[in-house]
């Protein structure tokens, strides 16, 4: 079995968590290599462990493309970010948490190396997501790094005033919502910014995609459910010239006259589920449903 390690800088607790997973793997002796700038981060925090990684980093997708599995350290944010090499690579991703609510990763910082075991004895499934990619007229939106699997944002930039975002579905219009701004999420992002916008949670096998509006200035604007198999389009118009543009934990800052195009991305993200990991048990965890908090 060969491995990729992806993480961000973390705390020593966290880094001793990690630490001991290495030594475990110079023991079990699968191939592996770290993401570089991870890696050196580790040697600052673990020098004890820095001749486990010494010469097994990685750097490109290309250098992982023929690995098995991709193993995210880290939050939610890490393993979106961790995406840029696996979903290239089209190998699976095992997300280990040390942030807060991990709705994505799905092993805590003490269940790795069972979930190593696990895996290697094939006691796990792949779990398919949908994300979106997102094309722009002038190009280059995102330096190319143009697929998400959370949400895309359009929001207003520096300044307080609100901008107004045309949307149209498969070029029929559809609405300008005019506020803070406007999101675009996935089922998988469904649980994120979108949530705390007022938008509905939906199951990841669900074939959809919702548009959920920030701060909208019209009540009667609600979040609306549509489809995975249309392409969404945006024009916006913003007294400032400019609007903040975000697509899972990339942001820039574009000009109001730049044309938006979204749709589903051609490839699923596959994510590593153990035996024991349950969506619906997961969600309630997170969101403590059914949680009285006088006990």
């Amino acid at each position: 079995m060969k491995i990729a390690i992806f993480g961000k800088r973390t705390e020593n607790s966290i880094a001793s968590t990690i630490g001991d997973f290495l030594a475990f793997l110079e023991k079990e002796n699968p191939k592996f290599l770290i993401h570089e700038q991870f890696a050196t981060d580790l040697e600052e925090f673990i020098p004890e462990y820095a001749g486990l990684i010494q010469g097994k980093t990685f750097k490109t997708f290309q250098e992982i493309s023929d690995y098995d599995f991709l193993f995210s350290f880290g939050g939610d944010g890490t393993f979106l970010n961790a995406l840029r090499y696996a979903i290239p690579a089209q190998i699976p991703v095992l997300g280990v948490n040390s942030g807060r609510l991990g709705f994505l990763t799905g092993v805590s910082q003490d269940g790795i190396i069972g979930a190593f075991k696990e895996i290697k004895k094939n006691m796990y499934r792949i779990e398919l997501r949908v994300g979106m990619s997102v094309e722009s007229n002038p190009p280059g939106l995102f330096s190319g790094q143009n697929f998400g699997l959370n949400d895309l944002t359009i929001h207003k930039s520096t300044t307080n005033e609100m901008i107004t975002v045309h949307t149209y579905i498969n070029g029929e219009f559809l609405n300008s919502y005019w506020g803070d701004g406007l999101i675009i999420s996935t089922p998988t992002g469904s649980t994120a910014y979108s949530l705390s916008c007022g938008g509905p949670i939906i199951l990841p096998t669900a074939k959809s995609f919702v548009i959920t509006p920030v701060a909208p200035h019209s009540l009667t604007v609600r979040p609306l459910i549509i489809p995975d198999d249309v392409v969404v389009s945006f024009e916006i118009e913003s007294r400032a010239g400019q609007a903040m543009v975000a697509l899972d934990t990339r942001t820039e800052l574009i000009n109001q006259r730049t044309e938006i195009a979204l749709r589903r991305a051609e490839h699923p993200v596959k994510l590593v589920r153990l035996s024991s990991s349950n969506y619906l048990g997961n969600l309630r965890d997170r969101l403590m449903w059914g949680k009285d908090s006088r006990n």
